[in-house]
């Protein structure tokens, strides 16, 4: 079965690919079935969002197309940024200027922070298989590691004692919310694909 995944994060489509692959699954880009689709986040939900996602590229494709929304959600600041994670501070700020913004914000504040991804599956059929998965966390006092995307860098384990920045890519998926949620996908959706 191919997915198409909504999204052009060529990080994203390597976890993905990664975890869903023994299941014979292919995960591709939106450029290799000649589409582009861009989908205005306006959901005020991780669910919401997903479903926008994979439902806009399913409906320009007309294949079963997947999308993961995910943010950091941190107690001191109401949960914020949540879904607007990739946008925080506003248009213009890279990475390394959200997570910046993201620190100088939690001045004094407690650490604590979750990372959320939802994954949605949209069918052609009109079947949506939707998964959830949260990782706990703290937020760092200052960015440490090379490795992973986004808020990573900042984003401590303490049970591990490092960011998801200092954790090699199987370690992260072993324990991240992608990670989670993906497993629960990959569950359903080995469940759904039985069931035809």
């Amino acid at each position: 079965m191919k997915l198409v995944l909504a999204s052009k994060n060529p990080k994203k489509l390597k976890e993905m690919r990664e975890i869903l692959s023994h299941l014979g699954v292919e995960v591709c880009l939106q450029s290799d079935v000649g589409i582009d689709v861009d989908v205005e986040e306006t959901g005020t939900t991780f669910e919401e969002n997903s479903l926008l996602k994979a439902k806009a590229v399913m409906e320009a494709s007309g294949l079963p197309a997947i999308a993961d929304d995910s943010g950091l959600c941190v107690d001191a600041l109401g949960g914020a940024p949540g879904v607007y994670s990739a946008r925080y501070g506003g248009p213009g700020l890279d990475d390394e200027g959200c997570y910046r913004l993201l620190l100088e914000n939690m001045r004094g504040q407690p650490r604590a922070a979750k990372f959320v991804s939802v994954i949605t599956c949209c069918f052609p059929n009109g079947d949506v298989l939707t998964a959830r998965g949260e990782c706990p966390g703290t937020i760092a006092f200052a960015p440490m590691g090379e490795g992973g995307f986004g808020y990573d860098p900042v984003f401590f384990i303490p049970g591990l004692k490092k960011t998801f920045a200092q954790l090699t890519p199987e370690e992260k998926n072993a324990i991240s919310h992608r990670g989670k949620a993906l497993e629960k996908f990959q569950a359903e959706l080995k469940s759904y694909l039985s069931s035809r």
